[in-house]
């Protein structure tokens, strides 16, 4: 027991984060592969993790450590959900003002309906993730989660600390912020399209004013799309600091 029990309960915390967290839940990840890498991860991680707690699978604290472990990790996919949501929010609220939100789909892999534009940025959002190395920093809070949320500690009290409801708020008002830029280049278009409908009331608004719109989105994403990165990791890196405290 004095060898399994360091081992058992990293692996579950990390195999918890490969379950709800983006891109390790994906289903084009194997279940067989995320468990071997959960073990990799829990053996590699024993050389930092010092002092854990001995609980024994038979006593009665083990069902309390299994809920934490799982909780915690959990939670941990949880915010790095969130940041994606917050950056397909953005993508959600400028496909609807460039008129494109009919353009939406089913995608198998994550088992949700969004617009195209949404899609978009969550691609986006992806690549940044895998490109920054956003995975590793997801293994790193999870080894690091151990110093502030340890294996007996209760866990609704970690559940106090992580405050994880205040991060709602921060998911719409970071989606604003990312599509403001884009929104507010959009309503100007459209203020300039009625100024021409009572300057030329000849002109047919309803022909143009999709083209317009539609076109006016794509440059305007194309302006933005380079600085996205900037709210992305100052978004993830807030979240996870919760915890790698």
């Amino acid at each position: 027991m004095a060898w399994l029990s360091p081992m058992i309960w990293p692996f579950l915390r990390v195999l918890a984060v490969f379950t709800s967290a983006p891109i390790f839940s994906s289903k084009a990840f194997p279940l067989r592969s995320r468990i071997a890498l959960a073990f990799f991860i829990s053996l590699a991680s024993q050389a930092s993790l010092q002092d854990q707690p001995l609980i024994s699978l038979s006593s009665p604290e083990a069902l309390g450590a299994v809920m934490q472990q799982v909780g915690i990790g959990l939670a941990i996919g949880f915010t790095v959900r969130l940041v994606f949501a917050a950056v397909e929010l953005a993508g959600e609220i400028v496909g609807f003002q460039m008129g494109l939100n009919f353009a939406s789909f089913f995608d198998p892999s994550f088992n949700t309906q969004s617009s195209a534009v949404a899609r978009f940025f969550a691609h986006m959002a992806a690549f940044m993730f895998i490109v920054a190395n956003g995975h590793l920093l997801v293994i790193m809070a999870v080894v690091k989660s151990f110093t502030a949320f340890p294996v007996d500690q209760n866990f609704l009290e970690a559940l106090k600390v992580m405050k994880l409801y205040e991060l709602g708020s921060h998911l719409f008002s970071s989606g604003f912020w990312i599509a403001l830029p884009i929104v507010g280049m959009l309503m100007f278009v459209n203020l300039a399209m009625g100024v021409v409908s009572r300057v030329a009331p000849q002109m047919n608004i309803y022909a143009i004013g999709f083209p317009i719109t539609l076109t006016a989105g794509l440059i305007c994403i194309a302006a933005v799309l380079p600085m996205l990165d900037q709210p992305f990791f100052a978004l993830m890196t807030q979240t996870l600091d919760l915890f790698m405290k």
